[in-house]
C-alpha cells in the first residue's frame, strides 16, 4: 500500500506544489490558533501547589515553635530569690572548679573521676531545667534545682577536702 501512495506523489507532484490552500482555509487555521491561545489559562503545575503549601505549613510551625521555646522559662521571673542564690551559687562553684583544676597536674586520675561526679551533677541540673519549662508545679522543681546546686558545692568542698588531706599524707609521708 504505501508503494501505491509513493507512485501516485511523484506522479502527482506538480500539481501538490502548484495549488495552494484556500484564504478560507487559512482563516479558519488562524481563528483555530486565536481560540487555543485565549482557551488556555495559567495554571500552577499540581505539584507545585503542594510544595507551596508545604512550605506555608513548615513556616507557620517554625514561628510557633521558635517563639513558644526561644526565651524558656526565665527564672528571675519565677522566683527572684532564687534567681540571686543560682548566680550565687554557681559563682561559688566555678571558683571550687578553679580550684580542683589546680591539683589535676599533681593527681590526673582522682581529678577525672571528680569531673565525672560534677559533670553528673550539671547534667541533672540542665535536665532539671529544660523540665521546668513544661511542669505544672514549678515551685518543686525550683526547690530541685536548688538542692542540685547545694549539693554540688557540698560535692566540691568533700572534692578539695580529699585532696588536702592526700597532699597532706603526701608531705608527711615525705618528711
Amino acid at each position: 500500500m504505501s508503494k501505491k501512495i509513493e507512485e501516485y506523489v511523484r506522479e502527482h507532484r506538480k500539481a501538490f506544489d502548484m495549488e495552494s490552500p484556500s484564504d478560507q482555509l487559512w482563516s479558519r487555521i488562524e481563528n483555530e490558533l486565536n481560540r487555543e491561545k485565549l482557551k488556555k489559562p495559567w495554571r500552577v503545575p499540581f505539584w507545585l501547589g503542594i510544595a507551596a503549601s508545604l512550605i506555608v505549613v513548615v513556616t507557620v510551625t517554625f514561628i510557633f515553635t521558635y517563639r513558644n521555646h526561644r526565651g524558656g522559662t526565665d527564672i528571675a521571673e519565677l522566683n527572684p530569690s532564687f534567681a540571686k542564690k543560682e548566680m550565687k551559687f554557681a559563682s561559688l562553684i566555678e571558683e571550687k572548679k578553679d580550684s580542683l583544676q589546680v591539683y589535676a597536674k599533681e593527681n590526673p586520675a582522682l581529678y577525672e573521676e571528680f569531673s565525672a561526679d560534677l559533670e553528673q551533677l550539671g547534667a541533672d541540673y540542665e535536665r532539671l531545667k529544660k523540665e521546668l519549662e513544661n511542669s505544672p508545679n514549678q515551685r518543686v522543681i525550683v526547690n530541685a534545682m536548688v538542692k542540685n546546686l547545694k549539693l554540688q558545692l557540698q560535692v566540691i568542698n568533700q572534692q578539695l577536702y580529699i585532696i588536702n588531706e592526700v597532699n597532706q599524707c603526701k608531705k608527711e609521708n615525705s618528711i
